[in-house]
């Protein structure tokens, strides 16, 4: 999948990479890239990361499901993620000569030239390499030979049946009658082959979806539960009420029209039904618990939700575009070192696929650039609104919630990538379920960043930071991590709030077997690190009783942090299977002291197709 951002030639690269990481769920775990000519009738491998990769994680108030990454991705990315990359030039297109001296290595002087020159000049059945060579020194198989044969036998007869027999010479007739008996059982063979080619081209032609659309997919079903348990809230042990077995879908289609071999609209549908939510006061922890593959409201009634409609451009060589009302968030725009951010193929936690500060806003529509500025060194960028379609109200591009954001990538040695990023986000948190709870919009950990004792929504102006390192030691083993700090503001209240999270992780590629992938990732979820706003509004104090209408506020964070540790391996069973076990331990769940441990078993099953 996309390795590597910062080092691989921007026109394989740059579109898929840095505008699909995700594919039509933007979770795209970002792939690996291959470069393949642009004028296929087929879509690349590259072009299947930016559509069938992940899932778009969103808050945990809202439907809009948006992936990354994986591995994969998968649209970018994978994505990314060729369909993509610069059209094939001349010289790299194999190339028919006219005459023997335009092969640039074909001498007078050799044995061979007057032989090669009646094949070229008389009968016009050789054709050289792209690069206009002949390589006569180059050993060859019988069936490369039966190939060059076969082809100056069709020549010949062309010219037979247009009358102009006269034109070929008893002694190549002769020749080739012997040729043809000698390499009888090769030239059946490949007839036998091509036959076999025009049989398929003709199926997939009567077959085909579009000739300028291809249809990719991904369906994830999970067997999944956790042991009970009792977070402590509000100073006593609440019993989880979310521990029931549970097994549920989710399906995410893509369609990718390619309208140039340098512009692509993607379009992506969703449903899906998994739930792990608890309910009640235990229901402050959902955001510590939630799954990567799961509807962050629960289940949506199976409905069919627009997930992405984005057009996709290189305007340059060194710079890409994206653009949509649905699915340009930083998360399907900045790159990422972390190679496994894929719902179906990566990481099983909600909080192990990326730096929770990404989804910060839970924003969807607006405009996205990246800048190749070298070949290890890029910049992307970011505007995003939270409802760009809606005219009134808290909506439009630039009337309601927003996320502008910067990342800047680099490869300072070549198995190391580093990304610094900034955002600067705005949520008036009116639209949310129940608006007198102020929330970074993240869906992981300490989400909920202020409290309004009295009801009614607060705005909450946010700024955040975090970087993401990845180390390559060997192909089989990456090292990595991130951190992420955000602090807020609250629109009437003096005095702001700070959360901060980070993650260590070991990723093993092709563990065991070419495909597979094992991984342990251990940090601490978004802890509110330190909360001073004024008007009873502290998070930490609410979840201790110390709120009232009279009571003034106390200044502090959290008592303690919650640590995630998890362990997956995703065993390959074919191209299209994956299943994927894995168990993640919580301690100190909704960072409160007194919190059971919560453990969480999981089996995910992807297809891909």
């Amino acid at each position: 999948m996309l390795h590597r951002f910062t080092r691989l030639s921007l026109s394989s690269t740059l579109l898929v990479a840095a505008l699909a990481s995700a594919t039509y769920f933007r979770e795209s775990a970002q792939a690996e890239t291959t470069t393949l000519p642009s004028n296929q009738s087929e879509f690349s491998s590259l072009g299947k990361e930016i559509a069938s990769d992940p899932m778009q994680v969103r808050s945990q108030s809202t439907v809009n499901p948006a992936p990354a990454k994986s591995t994969d991705t998968a649209i970018v990315q994978k994505i990314n993620q060729d369909v993509l990359a610069e059209p094939l030039s001349a010289d790299k297109t194999a190339q028919n000569v006219t005459s023997v001296s335009q092969l640039s290595d074909v001498k007078p002087t050799d044995w061979a030239f007057t032989a090669l020159q009646s094949l070229v000049e008389r009968y016009g059945c050789i054709a050289g390499y792209p690069d206009r060579s002949f390589r006569g020194k180059q050993a060859t198989s019988r069936y490369e030979f039966a190939a060059g044969l076969n082809a100056c036998l069709d020549k010949i007869n062309e010219i037979i049946s247009t009358g102009l027999a006269d034109k070929v010479s008893k002694e190549d007739l002769a020749t080739l009658k012997k040729l043809q008996e000698e390499f009888a059982a090769e030239l059946a063979t490949l007839r036998g082959r091509v036959d076999a080619l025009d049989a398929k081209v003709t199926k997939l032609e009567a077959q085909q979806f579009s000739t300028t659309t291809k249809l990719f997919g991904q369906a994830i079903f999970g067997l999944q539960g956790r042991f009970s348990n009792s977070p402590s809230i509000f100073g006593a042990k609440t019993a989880d009420t979310g521990t029931n077995l549970t097994f549920g879908g989710t399906v995410q289609l893509s369609l990718l029209t390619e309208f140039t071999p340098r512009s692509v609209l993607l379009t992506g549908l969703s449903i899906g039904n998994i739930s792990t939510a608890s309910t009640g006061n235990s229901g402050f922890t959902n955001t510590f618990t939630r799954l990567g593959y799961e509807s962050l409201t629960g289940d949506s009634g199976n409905t069919v939700v627009l997930s992405d409609l984005t057009y996709r451009s290189l305007i340059t060589n060194n710079l890409a575009l994206i653009v949509g009302p649905v699915g340009v968030s930083p998360v399907s725009v900045f790159r990422g070192p972390d190679r496994y951010q894929s719902a179906g193929q990566g990481a099983i936690s909600l909080f192990a696929q990326r730096n929770p500060i990404l989804n910060l806003g839970n924003t969807t529509g607006g405009i996205g650039l990246d800048w190749q500025i070298a070949k290890r060194t890029s910049l992307q960028a970011i505007y995003s609104a939270g409802t760009p379609q809606t005219a009134s109200g808290n909506g439009g591009l630039f009337g309601g919630n927003y996320t502008l954001g910067a990342q800047f990538l680099f490869a300072p040695v070549e198995p190391v990538d580093v990304a610094l990023y900034y955002l600067r986000s705005y949520s008036n948190n009116s639209t949310t379920t129940n608006p007198q709870y102020a929330r970074l919009l993240t869906g992981v950990g300490d989400d909920i960043v202020a409290i309004n004792a009295t009801g009614g929504a607060l705005p909450l102006s946010t700024d955040a930071f975090g970087s993401t390192v990845n180390w390559k030691i060997t192909p089989k083993l990456n090292l990595g991590g991130w951190v992420g700090f955000t602090t807020s503001t609250v629109s009437g209240l003096t005095g702001s709030v700070q959360t901060f999270n980070w993650m260590s992780y070991l990723t093993f590629p092709d563990l065991f077997k070419e495909g597979n992938l094992g991984g342990l990732y251990v940090g601490q979820l978004p802890k509110i690190t330190g909360s001073s706003l004024s008007g009873n509004s502290n998070v930490p104090d609410y979840l201790n009783n110390l709120v009232s209408a009279t009571s003034g506020a106390n200044s502090g964070g959290q008592n303690t942090s919650a640590t995630h540790v998890e362990l997956f391996y995703r065993h390959r069973i074919s191209k299209n299977i994956s299943i994927t076990p894995g168990l993640i331990f919580l301690f100190n769940n909704g960072n409160r002291t007194g919190s059971d441990t919560v453990t969480i078993g999981v089996l995910r099953t992807t297809f891909s197709f």
